[in-house]
């Protein structure tokens, strides 16, 4: 039988040793804790080290995103009955609409369409709204497959949070991109038939004004939440 050479007891590590490595432990954890994760996770910086290297903003960001990721998930649990009620004041300016230059006008008889309803016309939209403090709006375009919309947005009192994405029966949400800023501009191809737009929530503690001008292929403007 194979026997161990057990440590005699001088060998072992005192309790006072092992009290000292846990004590150094821990004060490196904690330090870790208040410098790195706090910042990082939460955004909250009581040592300033996070803010030097960053961090604090990316935490504070990831606090943002998840609150407006809860706050989507209500909106859309509520969207049948925001549906029904009247919309608070949305000032939607629509110019007429216009063909698209690389679209033939007919097409000979009998053969099949020449343009899908995605290229057959753009239009442009000018929608101002205006939110208070932690109020959330969602505008979305009507849009076919493929078709292309270019597309700024602005809030005049700084940064809001914003999520552009799209749904569709079947599919409750596929996103393109959100974060926090004051100005953006883009274009947003559809990746499915459905409604693509936007959701902003004011986190700035007062009320802000946001204008979307929109140019492209789709049939509607309509205010979700």
């Amino acid at each position: 039988m194979y026997n161990a050479n057990k440590p005699t007891a001088s060998e072992l590590p005192s309790t006072a040793k092992l009290l000292k490595s846990t004590g150094i432990a821990a004060v490196i954890a904690a330090g870790l804790l208040v410098t790195i994760v706090m910042p990082a996770e939460y955004g909250v910086d009581p040592t300033r080290v996070g803010s030097v290297f960053g961090l604090t903003e990316m935490g504070r960001i990831k606090v943002l995103l998840a609150a407006e990721a809860q706050a989507e998930e209500a909106a859309e649990a509520s969207a049948a009955t925001a549906a029904a009620a009247p919309a608070p004041a949305t000032e939607t300016t629509s110019l007429a609409p216009t063909a698209d230059a690389t679209a033939p006008a007919t097409a000979a008889p009998g053969a099949a369409p020449v343009a899908t309803a995605a290229q057959a016309a753009t239009r442009s939209d000018r929608t101002v709204l205006t939110l208070a403090p932690d109020q959330g709006a969602e505008i979305k375009l009507v849009m076919e497959e493929g078709a292309t919309v270019r597309y700024s947005w602005s809030s005049s009192g700084g940064r809001v949070n914003y999520d552009t994405h799209a749904d569709r029966p079947g599919t409750s949400y596929h996103g393109y991109a959100k974060g926090s800023e004051q100005r953006v501009e883009d274009t947003l191809t559809a990746v499915f038939t459905g409604s693509h737009g936007w959701f902003w929530r004011n986190r700035t503690g007062a009320p802000v004004t946001i204008t979307l001008i929109t140019e492209g292929a789709y049939s509607e403007v309509k205010r979700v939440v």
